[in-house]
């Protein structure tokens, strides 16, 4: 180890000078020269060193630039190295993302989706006679450039329109579950991989098997959404080419709802995708938070509201004539002056509430108290009277009980 010791290495060098220096002396006098030069880069180089280390430190004043570590770097960009985190960006990620809106601003999404996907359960068993899973993938926002850029061909591509919403969707089936399907309805056999044609387009019948196919997921999603916004999806037309399918700009945020079909060793995805523009007539319904699925109705309250409503008392006015005065006439009456009420003693009397009137009736007395007899019906509400009805059978029951 004693060789790299700077003082052995000054005298070897001495003892190479000596030597080169017997046999040649222009060869000794540039190899002198070469470690003067050495000695001073070396110097330099062990002054640039210390310099650094006391940046690093913090006891000297900062001369030279700080060099990110990888953590750092992955933390400005909004990268990690482990699992990435989808719904906390930062750095540029996040700027990137901050154009597009999310779904979890809309959480009654998720139980309108996971009402679809148990009708679909139900209704693909009845539609393949098969055993038919259908679980819920994922919901993600998207841009529509994007979702379309990113499809895999071949595929078929369903342009449905909600009519009440005034605007269009997409289904995309992919060619793993028209296959799959295909096979299912046509009697294949179990346990075999569906073959797959590449190279030719979709035969009438295979369309028509996966136009039936969107028709039953459509219909289910109808079902789903009725209890928020009634709606009805009719497919418009059915496309093989992303370049056709285009239902809103490239630049617009849309949902997409990925559903997985399986039937036991067969099935595929199918992908639905609803611009926001589509759902905007309903985004006040959509924005709500509701627990379970009862969509905001609660029986038990409105039973409750309507008891207590019907067992409100109010106060009533019995107007016996109203009319109009000039302001000159009404500024010139005096003390002692007579106001002539034009009307009959058997004229009506109309009953108020504040300023709605109820009835109309005629005056009268009974004992010693004046009373109205009521001689027309009173005012129609503008809700129905079921409600009451029934908050009334409720309390009785719970009156016997």
């Amino acid at each position: 180890m004693a060789g790299n010791d700077p003082v052995d290495q000054d005298a070897i060098a001495a003892q190479w000078e000596a030597q080169m220096a017997m046999e040649d002396p222009e060869e000794a006098a540039k190899a002198a020269a070469a470690n003067e030069l050495t000695g001073a880069m070396a110097e330099q180089w062990a002054a640039m060193v210390e310099d650094g280390s006391r940046d690093l430190s913090g006891s000297g004043k900062s001369g030279g630039e700080r060099v990110l570590t990888q953590e750092e770097i992955d933390n400005l960009l909004g990268f990690s190295v482990g699992e990435v985190n989808l719904d906390d960006h930062s750095g540029i990620r996040a700027i990137i993302d901050s154009a597009m809106v999310s779904y979890e601003r809309l959480p009654m999404l998720e139980i309108v989706f996971d009402r679809l996907v148990r009708l679909m359960t139900t209704s693909l068993r009845n539609f393949t006679s098969d055993n038919v899973e259908v679980s819920l993938d994922r919901i993600t926002s998207v841009r529509f450039s994007d979702y379309m850029n990113s499809i895999p061909l071949p595929a078929v591509l369903s342009v449905f329109k909600a009519e009440e919403w005034e605007n269009f969707g997409l289904a995309t089936v992919d060619s793993s579950l028209i296959y799959s399907m295909i096979d299912v309805l046509l009697g294949g056999r179990r346990g075999q991989t569906s073959l797959r044609v590449e190279g030719r387009p979709y035969t009438t019948i295979e369309t028509n098997l996966v136009k039936r196919l969107v028709e039953v997921v459509l219909a289910d999603a109808e079902q789903a959404f009725r209890p928020l916004s009634p709606v009805t999806f009719t497919i418009d037309r059915l496309e093989t080419n992303p370049r056709f399918a285009a239902i809103t700009r490239p630049a617009n945020a849309a949902i997409l709802v990925r559903l997985h079909i399986d039937m036991e060793d067969r099935g595929g995805n199918i992908e639905l995708l609803l611009p926001y523009a589509t759902i905007e007539p309903i985004r006040a319904v959509l924005m709500q938070m509701f627990m379970g699925e009862k969509f905001g109705r609660d029986p038990i309250w409105e039973g409750h509201l309507a008891t207590e409503i019907a067992q409100a008392e109010i106060s009533v006015d019995a107007v016996l004539y109203e009319a109009d005065l000039p302001l000159r006439q009404l500024m010139s009456l005096k003390v002692g002056d007579t106001l002539p009420l034009e009307m009959r003693p058997d004229a009506l009397v109309a009953v108020r509430c504040g300023n709605v009137t109820l009835t109309e009736g005629r005056m009268g007395r009974v004992a010693d108290r004046v009373a109205i007899r009521v001689t027309k019906q009173l005012r129609k509400p503008n809700t129905t009277y079921a409600m009451f009805e029934k908050a009334d059978e409720q309390t009785k029951l719970m009156e016997s009980q």
